[in-house]
């Protein structure tokens, strides 16, 4: 793969045919630096966020040796890579197939479930095997996310007591534990919180004893118009919630972040083919790594790189997709410079998660070529950008005077992490 200091490097040397996805290591070691350094719980790297293998080995370098999985396939992956990894498969709903191949042909032994039919499914696909360490996901409040994740998975509090019991009888020499999701791009710190206190009265009406507490995912990044509070906020709130939980000590925090390790990782580089009016159409779109762009409505931060003199003036542009379907566009408004035409290269950052991931060769589109950068993303929680991303326009000289540290490591929160099983 080839390695270029910034994108207009790239750019100057070749000009690419395809999108290309620029890929930025460092911000992946900063990230997880941050979540192991600052939140005293397990870190599970939630796969499917970006399962590129280039961010499974970087993750691994950085330390960071679980993944939370949830198909076969990813298992497959973080195995190939990391045989030793922890792995955690916590799709709530699986496969008697890939339970069983996940059990005893790659040695998984954690696995997620929320009802009576799951957990059956479980013992009778590994053999009634008693080293099982066994998860409930539960449905909480998802106030302050950007998507509501508990439509689809999770047994209500209400509901969770009887499972709770069951799960424990069923448990014999694992571990049991209980999982939630509040929902993707949590701007709400006190939402973790608010989950482990709904959590805790399940398990109060229980009377069973926990051994695990995962929060999940939801971890944000920063987006235009969507700017989170400080992460140590994040990791206070946490803390605070497992401390009031009628957990024992010896109960073991984890979680699962995705989008918060790897959004500030990548960014793509995207040629426009045609401009009508204040619409570009892109040689990337919601069929390749837009989907947010599209369907969630996300103005991405944009930027032109080129050589070239460009107008001072910014103008607001919506985006279409390179296939023939009109679903593919993107509204934004994406702001660049007011004489940008064919043939211009535009960068879309903080694309790292769920960007190339949710590709697909509809139409005959979807590839993407794949590079090494060296300079800052567009926007950090951790102290790596030059410029803030903004919340209505900016060019990248506004930006560079705009310096916003959102965030900075404050040293170990919490107590030293307990001891690993």
């Amino acid at each position: 793969m080839h390695s270029y200091q910034s994108p207009l490097d790239l750019v100057r040397e070749r000009s690419p045919e395809r999108p290309v996805a620029l890929v930025r290591r460092r911000s992946v070691s900063v990230a997880a630096r941050w979540f192991q350094d600052n939140l005293n719980a397990d870190v599970f790297y939630a796969v499917k966020a970006n399962p590129s293998r280039w961010v499974i080995e970087t993750l691994v370098e950085s330390g960071v040796t679980a993944f939370d999985v949830a198909s076969l396939a990813e298992v497959e992956l973080v195995r190939s890579v990391l045989p030793d990894a922890r792995l955690a498969f916590m799709h709530p709903v699986k496969s008697r197939s890939a339970i069983s191949k996940a059990y005893f042909d790659h040695g998984v032994r954690t696995f997620s479930l929320d009802c009576q039919d799951e957990l059956d499914k479980i013992l009778d696909a590994t053999g009634q095997a008693t080293d099982l360490n066994l998860v409930v996901r539960m449905a909480v409040s998802a106030d302050g996310a950007a998507y509501t994740l508990s439509g689809k998975f999770g047994v209500s509090v209400d509901q969770a007591p009887t499972l709770l019991m069951a799960v424990r009888r069923a448990v014999k020499d694992g571990l049991m534990g209980v999982s939630f999701h509040v929902g993707s791009q949590c701007m709400r710190p006190t939402a973790f919180q608010a989950a482990m206190a709904q959590v805790g009265r399940a398990i109060s009406r229980a009377g069973v004893i926990v051994d695990i507490v995962d929060v999940g995912g939801g971890f944000p990044s920063v987006y235009p118009g969507m700017v989170p509070p400080d992460m140590s906020e994040y990791a206070d709130a946490i803390h605070r919630g497992f401390a009031e939980m009628p957990v024992s000590e010896t109960t073991e925090l984890w979680c699962e972040p995705g989008r918060a390790l790897v959004a500030e990782s990548s960014s793509v580089l995207a040629r426009v083919e045609l401009r009508k009016g204040d619409a570009l159409y892109l040689n990337d779109g919601s069929y390749g790594s837009l989907f947010d762009a599209t369907h969630s409505r996300w103005p991405f931060p944009t930027k032109l790189v080129s050589d070239r003199e460009v107008s001072g003036d910014l103008k607001a542009f919506r985006f279409y997709g390179p296939t023939c379907d009109s679903i593919d566009h993107m509204p934004g408004p994406f702001w660049l410079p007011a004489d940008v035409a064919e043939g211009d290269f535009i960068e879309i950052g903080m694309l790292g998660a769920y960007g190339v991931a949710m590709s697909t060769g509809f139409n005959g589109y979807g590839e993407h070529d794949l590079a090494f950068v060296e300079d800052a993303p567009m926007a950090s929680l951790y102290g790596l950008a030059p410029r803030s991303i903004p919340t209505v326009r900016t060019t990248a000289e506004e930006q560079a005077r705009k310096v916003v540290r959102l965030s900075r490591p404050k040293g170990k929160a919490g107590q030293r992490k307990k001891q690993r099983r």
